[in-house]
C-alpha cells in the first residue's frame, strides 16, 4: 500500500481489492489480462486509458486494476489531478487514486462523523458495483434492499460481499488510528535555560570585577556596576521566550 494512504482508508483498500480484483494491480475485468501485450502494471496511464476503448467490446468492460477503475473514472481523474500520461500504473498510483475515490465518496465526512455508516457505505456501493447497500434506497435502475448492489437490475452487476462484513470493515476504519506526528518539544522553562544563567554568572563575574578593582573611585564602580546590569538585562530580555512572558512577541 502506498505510504501516503492513512491507515484507516488502507484497510478500506484492501477490503475493496481483495473483492474486485482478487488477482491483485495487474487485473483488468473478468481476469482477462493474459491477452495483454504486456502486465498492466508496466503501462503507463496514458498507454492503459486507450487500451481501454477496445475492452468493453473485447473483454465485457474497461474496468482495470486493483480497484476496477472504468476509462471514463480514470479520464476523470487524469483531469481533476492534473495527472501525466507518462506515469507508471504501478500499485502505488492505484493506491493513490483509489484513496481519492474513497475522499470523493465522503471518506474524510465519515471518519470525522458528519455522515453515517449506513450513507458512506451508499457512497461506496456508488463507486464499486460488487459492495451492497446497507439500507433499502432508490437504486440506479429500481429500487434495491439491504444487501444488493445499487446497480442491482441492471443484469450485470451484483454485490459480492455481505452487508455484515462492510459492516464490520467500516467499523475497523473508524476505529483505525490516525497517523499523527509527534508533538513539538516544549519550550525550555526560563528557570532552566542554560542562556539566562549564562548571564546570570556573567553578571556575577561582573561584580568580582568590581571587587578587584575596589580602589577606583566610587562613583566609577557605581557606574561599571550599573552597566553591567543592564547589559545583563538586555540580554537576558532578547530571549524568545522571555519576550513571550513580556508580551513583547516572538
Amino acid at each position: 500500500m502506498d505510504k501516503t494512504v492513512p491507515a484507516g482508508a488502507a484497510l478500506l483498500l484492501d477490503f475493496i481489492g481483495d473483492i474486485e480484483a482478487p488477482k491483485g494491480y495487474g487485473t483488468i475485468y473478468a481476469n482477462k489480462q493474459s491477452k495483454l501485450a504486456k502486465p498492466l502494471t508496466s503501462m503507463t496511464l496514458g498507454d492503459v486509458v486507450d487500451a481501454q476503448q477496445t475492452w468493453s467490446k473485447n473483454h465485457g468492460s474497461s474496468a482495470a486494476g486493483r480497484y476496477q477503475f472504468m476509462r471514463a473514472t480514470l479520464q476523470d481523474l487524469s483531469k481533476e489531478l492534473v495527472l501525466r500520461g507518462n506515469q507508471l500504473f504501478d500499485a502505488d498510483l492505484q493506491d493513490r487514486l483509489g484513496y481519492h475515490l474513497l475522499k470523493r465518496r465522503g471518506y474524510d465526512a465519515f471518519m470525522a462523523g458528519k455522515i453515517g455508516r449506513t450513507e458512506f457505505a451508499k457512497r461506496l456501493a456508488q463507486e464499486w458495483a460488487s459492495l451492497p447497500v446497507l439500507a433499502a434506497t432508490k437504486g440506479a435502475h429500481r429500487q434495491v434492499a439491504r444487501g444488493q448492489s445499487f446497480y442491482a437490475g441492471d443484469g450485470v452487476n451484483k454485490a459480492l460481499v455481505t452487508p455484515e462484513r462492510v459492516e464490520a470493515m467500516l467499523a475497523k476504519v473508524k476505529a483505525a488510528k490516525p497517523e499523527t506526528t509527534p508533538p513539538p518539544k516544549p519550550a525550555e522553562p526560563l528557570g532552566r535555560s542554560k542562556r539566562l544563567w549564562t548571564w546570570l554568572t556573567t553578571g556575577g563575574t561582573g561584580v568580582g570585577v568590581l571587587s578587584g578593582v575596589a580602589g577606583l573611585d566610587v562613583w566609577l564602580q557605581r557606574g561599571i556596576g550599573v552597566l553591567l546590569i543592564v547589559l545583563a538585562v538586555y540580554a537576558i530580555a532578547t530571549m524568545p521566550d522571555v519576550r513571550k512572558k513580556l508580551g513583547l512577541g516572538g
